[in-house]
């Protein structure tokens, strides 16, 4: 593996010493299968909740609850193997003293598998006009009442510590995909910064309720090579056990994002996890699984769900067009993955147009259940060596409107 000690000394500013992940973690990630034509494989990652199979579909839980699911359903009838938490959500509301003291929020919400934590570094940089960034950190206005806080890489490992997920993200400033490049070089600097001082916060402490956590760095970059090579070095140089591709899907051109995702993953540590953050939609995981990524997260399938629009294995579905007022087939016709096939497109119509609550809990669960199913598939054909061309026919029915 190439030596990376020298970029990393180069770049802490604050320390002429080597800032590395201790391997305090038995997590473990094996690959199972590479397909032939592409950078598609076929993995097993192990946390201290149970088994991932990748590649994999993260539901967003953000604030400890995937929306308009019970997470029953999720866990048992569409099969989650990992759900997603947010730090700056949940450290909001209910607050680290809730989560402290009933043990963390797998006791809190009563999910007994993996849960990964974004730092929340998306959503304070998102509040712009009611929060100023410094080195030390960011200071910040509560959406909920306005009151302020400061969230400094420090204090970011600390909370991801009272919630006690599997798997902690480093607080990052997510570059918008349409910055120039005076304005991404030095926000990507002060990433690797902040990851800096995560990791030596993380090092420095230890898990509150008697299971491991690991820590996945950020590449940042926008949508510049040279920046996007640097970062992806000097994450790779970290010694995690897995890693994140951050900045993408957040304004900047579909080919563009996928041009950096292809190049970040030449240089990313090919026996870790790769973690695409927030992409995206069908199409974008089956171009992100071709390209080499492992991990996925959204808030598609729920945010459109509750809006009436469902993926399917045909195509993509609005249902609140008239066309599905007297169609009786099944939501989808690859019924036997989904959990709503006793229902019709027609049923599923008329419950949005009365204005019904089941109509967008039902949608929601569906597109979380169709997302695993598409993830399980590839899967499959990655391990049968025939991805490539399932590929090439997915993408165009995930792509159609029906």
């Amino acid at each position: 593996m190439k030596d990376f000690s020298a970029l990393a000394d180069t770049e802490n500013s604050q320390s002429k010493k080597v800032v590395l992940l201790r391997k305090i973690t038995t997590m473990n990630f094996t690959i199972a299968a590479n397909d032939p034509k592409s950078n598609a494989r076929a993995g097993l990652l192990t946390t201290g909740h149970g088994p991932i199979e990748t590649p994999i579909f993260m539901p967003v839980g953000t604030a400890g609850t995937v929306k308009a699911c019970h997470l029953r359903d999720v866990r048992d009838e569409v099969k989650a193997q990992i759900i997603l938490g947010n730090t700056y959500h949940l450290y909001l509301r209910p607050g680290l003293e809730v989560l402290e003291t009933v043990g963390g929020l797998h006791k809190f919400n009563g999910w007994d598998r993996p849960i990964l934590t974004d730092s929340g570094g998306f959503q304070v940089f998102s509040l712009t006009g009611i929060r100023k960034m410094k080195e030390e950190g960011v200071t910040f206005q509560s959406h909920i009442d306005g009151s302020r806080h400061l969230f400094t890489p420090e204090r970011v490992m600390d909370i991801q510590r009272s919630i006690g997920a599997d798997i902690m993200m480093a607080f990052d400033e997510c570059t918008p995909g349409t910055a120039d490049y005076k304005y991404a070089k030095p926000s990507m600097e002060r990433t690797h910064r902040w990851l800096d001082r995560c990791i030596e916060r993380f090092n420095a402490t230890e898990p509150k309720y008697g299971y491991e956590q690991a820590l996945f760095p950020i590449v940042q970059g926008c949508v510049y090579r040279d920046l996007r090579e640097q970062s992806a070095e000097y994450i790779a140089s970290k010694n995690a056990d897995g890693n994140a591709i951050g900045g993408l899907a957040v304004g900047e051109p579909t080919e563009k994002m996928y041009e950096m995702i292809e190049l970040v993953n030449t240089i990313l540590p090919k026996d870790k996890p790769r973690y695409l953050m927030g992409v995206g939609t069908p199409a974008n995981i089956l171009e992100g699984i071709s390209r080499g990524v492992d991990m996925f997260d959204c808030v598609m399938p729920t945010r459109n769900g509750r809006n009436g629009m469902i993926f399917t294995s045909e195509g993509i579905i609005n249902l609140k067009n008239e066309k599905w007022k007297m169609d009786f087939s099944p939501v989808d016709p690859n019924g036997e993955t989904f959990v709503d096939a006793q229902y019709t497109r027609a049923y599923l119509r008329h419950l949005f147009v009365a204005g019904e609550i089941l109509g967008p809990m039902i949608a929601s669960l569906h597109n979380i259940g169709f997302y695993l199913w598409l993830v399980r598939e590839a899967r499959k054909h990655i391990i049968a060596g025939d991805f490539a061309e399932w590929r090439d026919m997915m993408l165009q029915k995930v792509t159609r409107r029906l």
